[in-house]
């Protein structure tokens, strides 16, 4: 699959989605279109299984990094930056090819598996909160949590599909950390 999701790639970066077809994969894949579809159907399939791969290393990130923060000293609000940080460089930045997936994932932000992969995301993170236990940091009331993390989505998915140039700044983080210690500032009280 990686030959494939390469392959795939490099006709994207080369010629853009409108050159894009199985037939092509195949080719720059050194594969027999039959063999292609054995595993994809069509090309809709293939960059959908992009995504998700994509989607999973990011969900994996996370849990790393939350992993890694219960087993240290680290305060919450440093681990929310860097957990922002993460999605911001993952769902939001890199170069045209990239950009270009980005916009066709967001598209499809509504998928059992990704509103799945958000439940699962905002769960680890009122899970990192209780085992932290940190008196400035209580764990957020359901309606906090859903609000908090489908915000930080939101201001991601809108800024790749204006093609803002503020995806990726600092002015951008600093924005997206200051509304969630916001809202949970409003939460406590």
């Amino acid at each position: 699959m990686r030959t494939i999701f390469e392959a795939t790639l490099q006709i994207l970066e080369k010629d853009g989605e409108t050159a894009l077809t199985t037939n092509r994969v195949a080719e720059r894949a050194g594969f027999s279109v039959g063999t292609l579809y054995q595993y994809f159907p069509n090309r809709n399939a293939i960059l959908l299984a992009m995504i998700d791969l994509e989607r999973r290393r990011v969900v994996a990130s996370l849990e790393r990094l939350l992993m890694d923060a219960e087993s240290g000293a680290a305060h919450p609000a440093e681990v929310l930056r860097a957990f922002i940080r993460i999605l911001v460089a993952s769902f939001g930045t890199g170069n045209a090819v990239r950009r270009h997936l980005l916009k066709r994932a967001w598209l499809l932000d509504h998928t059992p598996q990704v509103v799945a992969a958000t439940q699962a995301i905002a769960a680890r993170i009122r899970l990192f909160l209780e085992r932290a236990s940190h008196p400035d940091f209580p764990p957020p009331d359901d309606a906090s949590l859903f609000v908090a993390t489908r915000a930080v989505l939101g201001a991601i998915r809108a800024a790749v599909h204006e093609d803002s140039p503020l995806i990726g700044t600092p002015e951008f983080e600093d924005a997206v950390v200051r509304m969630v210690l916001g809202a949970r500032a409003d939460a406590m009280g």
